[in-house]
């Protein structure tokens, strides 16, 4: 919506509230009026009536009437009463001079009509009406409403006594009627004067946007110009809000243009950072001031990006840790900084490196890459580890090659060494089959190595990592009921899709999962969590047995490599084989005593990436 529509619909908005405002006072204070009024004045009637009907009782002394008996007296009245024809007179004329009443009576304690302007209920029960009072009590609203409610009727009354004995009472009954034509006409008057002014606002509010914004066009027209790179060519001289305005955006169109030619020869440099920002990358200005930080550096310093931006180098490393001094020196005298180790926020150890961006000999900046040393380290590890199964699988592969026929050619011999014996001497079939048995373990062996180093054929299909592990723990489980090993499995709520091959993914997890239960001799606890991280799933497979000796630690993905009597040495190099193969990669944790967490990171899908809006990462939910 436009800023001159905001302003009109605003000015509107606040006329129509005020003039509601007002007439909704004007009504009340007039319904208001009216009903106290209308209260006073049947008020004084009910006393008028009471008077006249207390004065025209006759003498009951000189009747047969016992004027010792109240009852007797009552009684008497009120067979008296429908015959006083003045008063009956008084209570008619009463309803026909004042329009707002709409009947009267006398009425005795019982509540029968000794008296009444409509003479079919003379003599009759006459129910009670509700008291004027609460109309004339009431809130305004209430009172709005009562009045334009149905047709209803009030009761005003007044005691009626004879000889200080409560006798009566005089009912005058007081209708809405009369109200609603006494408000409506001027309640039309003040909706014709709203609409007029809600009219009128809308001409004044349109005029005055049209004055007050008239000169914002000129400076959205410069604004544009100076966007585009070109001059400001409003008025400067003028020293009104218009003026002052003019010369700030003057000033701003210079500041743009000069960081343009700044960022402008930048440009080349930065986006070849782009393609790095797995590193943490600062970029300075000649100023030594941030103008931009990657996502890595709030974890190297501890203090979050939006902090960072537009501080100079010595507010950001002013502390007295190694690093920061460093890094200011070198600020101080301009001088490159070549890597360098040190221990960063939360004891992390990074890798610095400061080099000073030059255009035409001239320094316009200064950009800082910072290294996790523990990252670059481990991805050494992987390549040594990599190097070394390559090497391992050539050599085993040759080996494998030549063991495999001199293996088939003992077989074939033996079968026939087998056949000549049995006739000869049959006791030496025994010791025949043992050789055999033997050597078809060695071709197994063998046969296992061989399978180990080919290069094998993914099938790859999209999974959930959630039904790989619950697919996991129900093969492990006969394994863990047997060892007294409890499994516990921390699932993410949302699908974990992933593109793997089943059946080698299974084996990859189910290895780790074995390893761990056997490791918990005396029974224990093996976890199994699945969760996000950015664009990968994070597996962590967790036991509670002795952990590994810290001396196995850097060969534990070693092939034949093992802490166990009867173990092979292929299970983990498998795994960490066969996550290589998925473009994954697979970690661990351990202490003696107090067990091993395995991670596995395996990439999200890219289907699921493009079908996702907003990653989300809900907290995960314990079965």
């Amino acid at each position: 919506m436009r800023r001159k529509a905001i302003i009109v619909l605003a000015i509107t908005f606040m006329v129509t509230v005020m003039v509601t405002a007002f007439s909704y006072l004007y009504i009340s204070q007039i319904l208001r009026q009216r009903i106290t009024s209308a209260y006073e004045s049947a008020n004084r009637l009910t006393q008028q009536l009471a008077y006249f009907a207390e004065n025209d009782l006759p003498d009951l002394s000189s009747t047969r009437v016992d004027t010792n008996d109240p009852a007797a007296v009552r009684h008497a009245l009120a067979d008296y009463l429908p015959m006083d024809t003045n008063l009956l007179n008084n209570l008619e004329s009463e309803v026909a001079l004042w329009p707002f009443i709409y009947d009267a009576s006398v009425i005795d304690a019982n509540g029968y009509a000794l008296l009444h302007t409509n003479p079919k209920l003379i003599g009759k029960h006459v129910p009670p009406r509700q008291d004027f009072q609460t109309v004339t009590n009431a809130h305004s609203w209430d009172q709005l409403h009562l009045v334009y409610s149905p047709l209803a009727v009030y009761d005003v009354s007044f005691p009626l006594q004879l000889n200080g004995t409560p006798f009566g009472k005089i009912h005058i009954g007081v209708s809405t009627v009369f109200l609603q034509s006494e408000i409506t006409p001027r309640l039309l008057h003040a909706i014709y004067f709203s609409i007029a002014a809600i009219f009128l606002s809308l001409l004044l509010a349109a005029g005055i946007s049209n004055i007050a914004l008239g000169p914002l066009k000129e400076i959205s027209r410069n604004l544009d110009s100076v966007t585009l790179g070109g001059e400001f060519s409003g008025n400067e001289s003028e020293h009104d809000e218009f003026g002052l305005v003019s010369l700030k955006i003057a000033n701003l169109g210079r500041q743009i243009r000069d960081s343009r030619e700044i960022f402008s020869a930048l440009k080349d440099n930065v986006d070849q950072l782009m393609s790095t920002l797995q590193d943490g990358l600062m970029l300075f200005t000649r100023d030594t001031r941030v103008v931009l930080v990657s996502a890595p550096v709030e974890r190297f310093l501890g203090t979050p990006r939006g902090e960072l931006l537009g501080k100079t180098a010595r507010d950001v490393f002013s502390d007295s840790t190694s690093l920061a001094a460093t890094i200011r020196d070198a600020f101080e005298r301009k001088r490159p900084l070549l890597q360098r180790e040190f221990v960063a926020a939360a004891g992390r150890r990074v890798q610095v490196s400061l080099d000073f961006v030059q255009e035409k000999s001239t320094q316009i900046g200064a950009l800082l890459i910072m290294r996790d040393a523990e990252s670059v380290r481990r991805i050494g590890d992987e390549i040594e580890m990599s190097r070394r199964l390559s090497a391992s699988g050539r050599v085993t592969g040759g080996v494998a090659h030549e063991v495999k026929n001199p293996i088939n050619a003992i077989v074939l011999h033996l079968q026939l060494l087998q056949n000549k014996l049995a006739q000869l001497d049959p006791d030496t079939r025994r010791h025949m089959d043992i050789i055999g048995s033997e050597i078809h373990r060695l071709d197994r062996v063998v046969q296992t190595l061989v399978d180990f180093m080919r290069a094998r054929e993914l099938h790859l299909v999209e999974v959930d990592f959630r039904r790989l592990l619950d697919d996991v723990a129900l093969l492990a489980a006969p394994e863990a009921e047997q060892h007294g090993v409890n499994i516990r499995r921390n699932v993410f709520p949302e699908p974990l899709i992933i593109k793997a091959d089943l059946d080698l993914m299974k084996q990859a997890l189910l290895n780790v999962v074995i390893n761990g239960i056997q490791s918990m001799s005396q029974g224990g606890q093996l976890t199994i969590a699945a969760h996000r991280e950015e664009n990968a799933v994070v597996a962590e497979i967790s036991d509670q047995g002795s952990g590994i000796p810290p001396d196995a630690q850097d060969k534990i993905f070693e092939l034949y490599f093992t802490t166990k009597k009867d173990g092979s040495g292929i299970g983990l190099a498998q795994t960490y084989q066969i996550l290589q193969w998925h473009y994954g990669s697979v970690e661990f944790q351990s202490a003696e005593g107090l067990g091993t967490t395995f991670r596995f990171r395996v990439p999200i899908a890219a289907s699921s990436l493009d079908a996702e809006a907003e990653p989300a990462q809900p907290n995960p939910v314990i079965l």
